[in-house]
């Protein structure tokens, strides 16, 4: 159903073209979660729901993976007005 903008956000993925928001950083080191852990769950995860953000008009995306270590993660993530991916936050499941 998203198969051209989880293209879209692999491409960032592989190509360095990403930021972390400090929300997210936080929420990875309180679930032990690397950037590595990050990677895998987009370049191997699918999106699982989109929603428009109603002040900006943008959309998010929720995108569910495993990590390295195997447990599942879920992160939300945007493509912004600049052209770069941007992960929102992050969570274990």
């Amino acid at each position: 159903m998203f198969e051209r903008i989880i293209k879209t956000i692999r491409e960032k993925i592989r190509t360095n073209q990403y930021v972390i928001t400090l929300h997210a950083d936080e929420e990875m080191d309180n679930d032990d979660l690397s950037i590595f852990d990050i990677e895998r769950c987009i370049l191997n995860g699918k999106i699982t729901e989109r929603n428009k953000e109603k002040e900006t008009g943008e959309w998010k995306y929720t995108v569910i993976g495993h990590s390295i270590q195997g447990y599942q993660v879920g992160m939300i993530t945007k493509i912004s007005i600049t052209g770069k991916l941007v992960i929102i936050t992050v969570y274990k499941l």
